[in-house]
């Protein structure tokens, strides 16, 4: 099986899984995919963001209904506890919309956001906003790239499985240098 049937057949699963968890280094890769006409580019952002989005309303869900347990076994989402109800507090639509951004509070920031006083409806309307941006940005990346690779190499059929391979190990380096950043904050998850 080629690269590219091996991506058309399972990118789209893939993509989704992805933006359900984390998702950026996955939806660069699929955008790049896209532009390279394995996957449909509207078929990219639309999963992207409806994956990005319900993720994102899990883990709400679960602040809302054990945010005091989460923040107790996780002393790091505990510390940025205070930053972001702060920033709530202030910039409450702002802050919705733009979690899923900062670094850091991907996953922590809609669970800190669950224990907040903040309605359900009003999460999902600026989660939904939140979703459609950050999958048309990260996945316009991914586009970019392989834009910008078309244009500095020439056509690419030769070369993509290294490109794909490079920014899967780009991405495998970036999780892993977060990972490692969180676990040394966190000294409870690692051991």
């Amino acid at each position: 099986m080629s690269l590219g049937q091996l991506i058309e057949t399972h990118g789209y699963w893939v993509l989704a899984l992805g933006c359900l968890l984390e998702g950026e280094t996955i939806l660069v890769l699929a955008g790049f995919a896209a532009h390279r006409g394995y996957l449909d580019p509207f078929a990219v952002f639309g999963i992207a963001a409806a994956a990005g989005f319900a993720g994102d309303q899990f883990y709400f869900w679960l602040g809302r209904r054990h945010g005091p347990w989460v923040i107790a076994r996780w002393p790091s989402v505990a510390g940025q506890a205070n930053r972001v109800q702060h920033l709530v507090e202030r910039y409450q639509a702002a802050v919705i919309v733009g979690v899923r951004f900062a670094y850091g509070l991907r996953i922590a920031g809609p669970i800190l956001l669950g224990t907040m006083p903040i309605s359900a409806l009003r999460f999902s309307l600026f989660n939904a906003v939140g979703a459609l941006l950050w999958a048309g940005a990260i996945g316009g990346l991914g586009w970019t790239f392989g834009n910008a690779a078309e244009l500095a190499l020439g056509k690419l059929r030769h070369l993509e499985g290294w490109l794909l391979l490079g920014l899967a190990c780009a991405g495998a380096v970036v999780w892993w240098v977060r990972r490692r950043r969180s676990q040394r904050s966190d000294p409870d998850e690692a051991g």
